[in-house]
């Protein structure tokens, strides 16, 4: 009997080894755990309970995670390498395509990377490449760029930044050959693309300046030959500072005075700032050009090309990681708070002054805000002219400018001819704010009677100028009621008219008036300035008034 029971123990030992061997098996497509549950049911388990099927995969440890994600990029790197072996002009939508799907497929931060590192080492290189296979390569960037989305563009503009940032700081030759070069052409390419702003061209210019060697100058030929006649129309006042910098550089570096690369520079400038580009020396915009043309061609959205333009500067893409990407939307960006840390304004601060003024006077908008600080902080009316252009309002925005301005002038206690001669500036530089100051004008005249005696005083000071300089017409007077005036309104109208007769030249005087006989429409102005004149100034003392009253009698009654 012991022997039958020893035999019984076997068997059952035995079957249990079976089934765990078959539980242990783990092979890929099967079910072991639940394959092994199934036999202890059969083997007279517990019958009652059924226990479906369970998916389960294989554990992967940490280590061999890290390689298979190196393996997939590496994969993913030798795909998009292909794709820009093949890169040419005929098949950039093509490419094109296949790396926005690319983009679907895989993670958005590893293809930035991969594709960043791959253009980098493509075009980054001790040889000096092409224009045609920069352009090629920058143009796939600037798709890319418009149809993912600017990060796209950014990522790359960031490493772009620091691999120059690196090279810069490898004198004499600035790296191996002509990297450095290579780098400041993909800058300018990306510029003339519309990826970045003239910004960032002029912060490289200045780095640039500020060591000035034979180098130096040579990048800064490459650069200004590339970008120079967009640079200068984007902001040509910028580009007036940095060719004062390079000449007082390129004067005061007595190696440099007689080098043949500086009077090539220096005569690249001169034909960049007189808007000459047939004096740049072998500058040939056709194949730019051409790639432009070409690349609005391929643009989903043509037209819009600059609306993703990154405005930013070189300092900022050198801190992005210690400060952060403020100029992709979601990033974190510590800049704001440091700034506010390091600069925050005292209570007698001049800023804190001009944002509570800019309260009290109403300017319930960001742009009236914005045009209220540059006129109250800028040092005379060429600053602020520049500083509002700076501004890049749009058409509706612009009008605000003469708004704020004349409010601003008819605040004040005594007239500020500041604000007469920016508003002439104004006038001269675009006829759409001589017409809002027009309208301008006759609504404030038509609500004279609420005017303070110092805001009538400048409102007619600020008239006289501007009709003397002709920036307006006394067509500006064609809102007065002549014959329904009170004390305000004649006051106002007889100081205004005795000012352009007192104050300024007879040749001037006799124009000013002359030019309202020629038009037919204000005939009726015309009269009502001839009985006014008479009523009210021809009694005048002054013995120039007097003769220059009889001068304007005899030309408008001549011309009607």
């Amino acid at each position: 009997e012991e022997e039958e029971e020893e035999e019984e123990e076997e068997g059952d030992g035995g079957m249990g080894e079976e089934n765990r061997g078959k539980c242990g098996r783990n092979t890929e497509g099967e079910n072991s755990d639940g394959e092994c549950r199934g036999q202890e049911d059969e083997g007279g388990g517990d019958n009652g309970r059924t226990q479906g099927p369970a998916e389960c995969s294989r554990y992967i440890p940490p280590h061999l995670r890290q390689k298979d994600k190196s393996k997939q990029l590496g994969k993913l790197k030798k795909r998009v390498q292909g794709l820009l072996n093949r890169l040419s002009e005929s098949n950039m939508q093509s490419i094109s395509i296949q790396l926005e799907q690319l983009y679907l497929e895989n993670s958005r931060n590893d293809m930035n990377s991969v594709v960043t590192e791959v253009l980098l080492k493509s075009c980054i290189t001790p040889a000096m490449l092409s224009d045609r296979f920069m352009l090629e390569h920058c143009m796939l960037l600037t798709l890319l760029h418009c149809h993912l989305g600017s990060e796209v563009g950014a990522y790359f503009v960031q490493a772009l930044a620091k691999k120059l940032d690196e090279l810069l700081k490898m004198p004499p030759e600035y790296g191996v050959g002509k990297e450095c070069n290579c780098a400041i052409s993909l800058f300018s390419h990306l510029y003339n693309f519309k990826v970045i702003h003239c910004v960032l061209i002029y912060d490289i210019i200045r780095r640039l300046i500020s060591t000035f060697t034979e180098k130096d100058i040579e990048l800064l030929v490459l650069l200004l030959k590339n970008t120079g006649m967009e640079i200068r129309r984007d902001d040509a006042t910028a580009l007036k500072d940095i060719t004062v910098q390079i000449q007082t550089k390129a004067a005061a570096t007595s190696t440099l005075t007689d080098s043949s690369r500086s009077k090539y520079m220096l005569e690249t400038i001169a034909a960049i700032k007189s808007n000459n580009p047939r004096k740049i020396p072998q500058y040939d915009p056709s194949l730019l050009d051409h790639m432009r043309k070409h690349l609005r061609g391929l643009m989903r959205t043509p037209g819009k090309e600059d609306e993703g333009q990154l405005k930013i500067t070189f300092q900022d893409l050198l801190e992005a990681n210690e400060k952060g990407r403020w100029w992709i939307v979601g990033s974190a960006w510590s800049g704001r708070e440091a700034r506010a840390n390091n600069a925050a304004p005292s209570e007698g601060s001049s800023e804190t002054w001009v944002l509570d003024l800019a309260r009290n006077q109403r300017m319930n908008t960001d742009v009236r805000k914005n045009i209220f600080c540059v006129l109250m902080t800028s040092e005379d009316y060429i600053d602020a002219f520049e500083k509002l252009l700076k501004l890049h309002l749009n058409d509706v925005q612009d009008r605000e400018i003469v708004h704020v301005l004349v409010d601003c002038c008819l605040q004040e206690k005594t007239f500020n001819p500041y604000y007469a001669f920016l508003g002439q500036k104004l006038c001269e530089f675009k006829r759409s704010h001589k017409v809002t100051f027009q309208f301008s004008m006759w609504d404030q005249i038509k609500a004279l009677e609420t005017l303070s005696p110092s805001g009538q005083t400048n409102l007619w000071k600020l008239i006289s100028h501007l009709v003397a300089t002709k920036a307006l017409s006394l067509a500006v007077l064609k809102v007065v009621e002549f014959t329904e005036l009170g004390n305000h309104g004649t006051k106002f109208v007889k100081n205004l008219l005795k000012s352009l007769l007192s104050n300024y030249s007879y040749e001037l005087t006799k124009s000013i008036f002359s030019h309202l006989s020629t038009q037919p429409n204000l005939k009726q102005l015309k009269e009502q300035i001839i009985i006014f004149i008479k009523c009210f100034l021809q009694s005048d003392e002054d013995k120039v008034v007097t003769e220059r009253i009889r001068m304007v009698e005899e030309g408008l009654r001549t011309n009607s």
